[in-house]
């Protein structure tokens, strides 16, 4: 290949460069075996260099794009070799590939896949399957590729001819036939064994099967082990979000309609049980909106259903229905009339359906008539508007499909008309008039920012009409919900300050005075706060600590990404931090004093809302704008020797040690090797005075470091080993009430947080932590995996104890195994292998169970290819002798 070309491929090569790289792209899409370089390129990793790679994955992209009908069988069968070469040899690769590089990587493999599935690689996915395993690096590059057939194959937003549709269809129908039940079991395998140990993972298959079940026998997903599974999802707070979209695409999914309402009604039975219709209780709006999408969802299949069966004259089914629908009525209210727009917004189609049902019904019920007369606001004249300014925006929406210009037209007369006199007009015409302009975003989409160019007409009339809102002074008009109406469309019309920036230090003020910030609203304060971290840097002053927490945030984005020197963002971010930092010191030394426990726990709690700001600082940084890239990392470690003495305080441990411990998982991950001189004496604190859940919460953060920086945290964890197992040990060995479940679920879960720590260890290359303990030390952790897998009738944690007997097997069952494992694996591996399947409380009915046998099996297996091999090896010795 032409070396001086591919410099120019690097970002920073100048323009000369870049030019020649081009060309050079340009004559190998149309040279004959350009391509084989490329490939032979890739599969011998000759290149380390990230762009060149992608290069190479481009070339081989365009010869099978448009010109795959040209090469031999023997070519193609090598297009075929230099992809799996290429994953398998992902599996060996320390550090996985960029994910550009393997975004490109899986459209190549999806090319292929059309090009091929139907003719020359009918295995394709078995094929992939076969290399994968369940290696994290091929399990993502697998779902990355199944994302990306599944974008080939039903991806609306691409025109496709009538050709390829025949052909996409046609495609579909054979992985029907062939491979989805195997896909399908491959993900839930993916679930089963990622769900606790790697979030990013478990989030993308969960996208796998939202996109997958909208075209594949619904039956595959919509079962009793899925379902359960998924519902398990929506209780961790790293999966809930991608398990929402995931239930939604599932209740998506056309059916027939009495099983559609069966299925629904069941969700929502065990979501209510679960306690996620308690709306009040929960602060996560990210999580809300997407829970309020999915009750969408549900309450439009619903209503579908109703209106199948009416039109099918099952009244009976359609009356059972409708009780379904009112049932979800009261939970639609409450989601419609939260006060973050996002939460609200994602629940008007279920709104305004329900409503048209109400409509078609002659005789309203006495639920139906209060819920159409809910009030969604305080006062009755308000909760009179509100309900007119949704009706308001389904008149927008229709009137845009009908002519977008009349509306443009209308919306621009009306607010203009109105803020030329607004001192003099009642709040709700102004909040109207405001309110319009807001909605015209979504009455007349396009892509994100580009409401001031394109289309010269509608950009002329937005950007005249923004210009009189920031103009008008109608922000200082005396009524909240004018006031918030105002910044929630400065914010959404954010890409105007870009056309006329003139007008940002006007709009600045107002979010810091007293129309923003310094408002005497709370409720406003809250929401201001919000919009302002979306829109520019804050202020603290009057605000809550979950206000405070957005600014900090903003604060933090806007020097990671400002275009300062290391050196200037270095000094921005110690004068951020350093007030926390010294209000820490104080706050902790009067924490140790004070007498009182109300007093206790109030400094408890500031400590610990000290730490989450200096926390939610670090979420600016990224794999382009690191800590140390932006000179940072200084400060934090400053952060880490002030916050790390706070876990030596005796009181409120509970709350302090939470947020010290939230702060170093971010730092482990910011922070890279920087922070290992800090997690001994953390690791030392936090393991005085434990309780259960304390252990249970520190171990997580072991498995952090264990599996980032494996070996090079081998002497610390060599030395911390056994003090954190006999702390383990201690609590689990406390007697506790029979009839005291929480103690008993409590000693579960930490006996399962134990069993990961020791697959953790395992499954990174270190199991030398453990036999380099003591003799006595190591016998008794491998008699407690023995218990575990066959005493405990806990499947999950029997499923994680086969995993560690079987690893440590293939790691010590050679010749250079430690003394006496020979032994124990016949004297204790052996039979746990066959005196766990035979308890009574071995259910086979149970999903989580037969996993746990399946492990069993794969130990078995383990030792017998060990030993077998071990023993070939000693008779070729004796015969070489």
């Amino acid at each position: 290949m032409d070396e001086q070309a591919l410099l120019g491929l690097n970002p920073n090569a100048d323009a000369d460069f870049r030019q020649r790289a081009l060309a050079y792209f340009e004559q190998l899409k149309i040279s004959q075996d350009a391509w084989q370089v490329c490939a032979e390129a890739l599969a011998q990793r000759i290149y380390s260099d990230d762009h060149i790679k992608f290069f190479c994955f481009q070339v081989i992209e365009h010869q099978i794009k448009f010109k795959y009908s040209e090469l031999t069988e023997v070519q193609q069968q090598l297009v075929r070799e230099t992809l799996v070469t290429w994953l398998q040899a992902q599996m060996l690769n320390p550090q996985p590939e960029k994910t550009f590089i393997r975004n490109k990587a899986a459209q190549v493999f999806a090319l292929l896949f059309v090009t091929e599935y139907l003719t020359k690689w009918p295995k394709f996915f078995f094929d992939i399957l076969s290399v994968v395993d369940l290696n994290p690096q091929g399990v993502d590059l697998y779902l990355r590729i199944l994302m990306a057939v599944d974008a080939e194959l039903v991806d609306r937003d691409v025109v496709h001819t009538s050709e390829e549709a025949r052909r996409n269809t046609l495609l579909k129908d054979t992985m029907r036939e062939q491979c989805i039940p195997s896909l399908v079991e491959s993900w839930y395998q993916i679930l089963q064994n990622y769900q606790c140990t790697n979030a990013e993972l478990t989030c993308q298959c969960l996208e796998v099967v939202g996109a997958y079940v909208s075209w594949i026998d619904l039956s595959l997903i919509a079962n009793e082990r899925f379902i359960n599974m998924l519902l398990s999802h929506m209780s961790v707070e790293v999966l809930r979000e991608e398990a929402c979209d995931c239930l939604f695409e599932i209740v998506n999914k056309g059916m027939d309609p009495i099983d559609k309402t069966k299925l629904v009604e069941s969700l929502c039975q065990v979501l209510q049980s679960a306690g996620l219709f308690s709306i009040v209780q929960e602060d996560d709006v990210d999580f809300l909106a997407r829970f309020s999408k999915l009750v969408n969802g549900m309450g439009q299949a619903l209503i579908t259903s109703w209106t199948k069966l009416v039109k099918n004259g099952d009244m009976k089914s359609a009356q059972d229905t409708l009780q379904a629908i009112e049932a979800k009525v009261a939970l639609m209210l409450q989601l419609l009339i939260h006060e973050d727009d996002d939460i609200s917004s994602n629940i008007i189609g279920f709104c305004y359906d329900y409503l048209h049902i109400l409509k078609q019904l002659s005789l309203l019920s006495d639920q139906q008539k209060a819920n159409v007369e809910v009030r969604l606001v305080e006062g009755e004249d308000e909760a009179m508007f509100v309900e007119y300014r949704k009706q308001l925006k389904l008149l927008l929406d229709r009137l845009a499909q009908v002519s977008p210009e009349l509306l443009l037209a209308s919306v621009r007369r009306v607010f203009n008309t109105t803020l030329q006199n607004w001192q003099a007009t009642r709040f709700m015409e102004i909040e109207v008039a405001i309110r319009l302009l807001y909605m015209l975003a979504e009455a007349l989409p396009v892509s994100h920012g580009a409401h001031f160019s394109g289309d010269i007409s509608k950009a002329s009339a937005l950007q005249d009409m923004m210009r009189t809102l920031v103009t008008s002074g109608v922000s200082a008009y005396q009524h909240t919900s004018v006031t918030l109406e105002f910044f929630e469309t400065v914010v959404r019309y954010e890409k105007f300050f870009a056309v006329e920036p003139q007008h940002i230090p006007n709009v600045l003020m107002a979010f810091l005075d007293h129309r923003g910030l310094r408002h005497t609203s709370p409720k406003v304060r809250s929401r201001i706060a919000y919009l302002f971290s979306r829109f520019e840097n804050g202020y603290q002053a009057l605000l809550s600590s979950d206000d405070q927490l957005f600014i900090y945030e903003t604060a933090g984005v806007l020097i990671v990404n400002s275009e300062y020197s290391a050196e200037r963002k270095q000094v921005l971010m110690r004068n951020l931090l350093t007030p926390l930092m010294e209000k820490f010191k104080v706050l902790l030394g009067k924490l140790v004093m004070a007498q009182d426990e109300d007093r206790q726990m109030a400094l408890a709690d500031c400590l610990n809302h000290a730490v989450g700001f200096a926390s939610r600082t670090s979420k600016a940084f990224s794999n382009k704008q690191t800590v140390k890239q932006c000179g940072c990392s200084e400060v934090y470690l400053d952060c880490l020797q002030t916050f790390l003495p706070a876990l030596s305080c005796p009181l409120q441990k509970e709350v302090i040690r939470s947020g010290v411990r939230t702060f170093l998982h971010r730092m482990i991950i910011c922070l890279e090797e920087e922070v290992l001189p800090f997690i001994p004496s953390a690791s030392e604190h936090m393991l005085k005075d434990c309780e259960a859940k304390d252990l249970q919460e520190f171990i997580p953060l072991i498995n952090q470091i264990t599996a980032k920086f494996k070996t090079q945290v081998s002497p610390f964890l060599q030395q911390m080993f056994m003090p954190l197992l006999h702390a383990i040990f201690e609590v689990l060995l406390r007697p506790a009430d029979e009839n005291d479940q929480s103690a008993a679920l409590e000693k579960q879960m930490l006996r399962r947080s134990y069993f990961a720590f020791l697959q953790t260890v395992t499954g990174s290359g270190m199991s030398e932590v453990i036999a380099n303990q003591d003799a006595e030390n190591v016998e008794r952790v491998l008699f407690t995996i023995i218990q575990g897998a066959v005493d405990y009738p806990d499947p999950i944690a029997q499923k994680t104890c086969f995993i560690i007997l079987s690893k440590l097997v293939e790691l010590w069952g050679g010749k250079d195994g430690p003394v006496g494992f020979a032994d124990f694996v016949y004297k204790h591996i052996v039979p746990a292998c066959f005196l766990a399947p035979l308890k009574q409380t071995f259910d086979l009915a149970d999903a989580q169970t037969v996993l746990a046998l399946s492990e069993c099996a794969v130990t078995l297996k383990t030792i017998h290819l060990k030993r077998v091999r071990l023993v070939k090896l000693c008779v070729k010795l004796n015969a070489s002798l």
